[in-house]
């Protein structure tokens, strides 16, 4: 398990993507991936950035369970570990962060959740599904415009976050492997 991330000092910053992947410093595929610091940074602000409580629309326990449930869709084990952790640490129910955990959107009783998750596995699978009827199944389970435009930026974020983090990982093990 990994634990929440602590808030990044200018001497000791937090990077989620080399914690998890795991990357040391020295590594080869470290030192590839810091060639662009402002993508490295760009990256770890977007992740801070979309699980602020400054979002307007979407609860921060709704942000974590859509990334659960992407990360889980998109087999980052690391990376739906940690999200499962925030979640509790956040005070989610138990229950309610198994279920997404193991898949079960079916079984929830919350519709809105549910839209949130329908919506997040769309966008993770087929994002040219994403289109006005899905944005409108969005509104009908009473997201603003401001939360449909942050669900869509969180998970197209999650999305790259999913894709990184195995390229980083098979470069990695590669790299072990060699």
């Amino acid at each position: 398990m990994t634990s929440a991330p602590t808030p990044s000092t200018p001497s000791t910053p937090f990077d989620l993507v080399d914690r998890l992947v795991p990357l040391a410093p020295g590594q080869s595929t470290w030192k590839i991936r810091h060639e662009r610091p402002k993508v490295v940074e760009a990256t770890q602000g977007s992740y801070e950035a979309l699980f602020s409580p400054a979002v307007e629309g979407l609860a921060v326990i709704e942000r974590l369970l859509v990334a659960l449930h992407a990360c889980r869709i998109g087999r980052a084990a690391a990376f739906g570990d940690h999200y499962r952790e925030r979640l509790l640490a956040e005070g989610a129910e138990a229950s309610l962060v198994d279920a997404v955990d193991r898949g079960g959107i079916a079984s929830l009783r919350d519709p809105r959740l549910a839209r949130l998750l329908s919506f997040t596995a769309t966008l993770m699978r087929r994002p040219l599904d994403g289109d006005q009827a899905a944005v409108q199944a969005l509104r009908e389970a009473g997201l603003s415009t401001p939360a449909i435009v942050a669900l869509a930026q969180l998970v197209a974020f999650l999305s790259y976050q999913v894709r990184l983090a195995a390229g980083l990982k098979a470069m990695s093990d590669a790299e072990a492997a060699a």
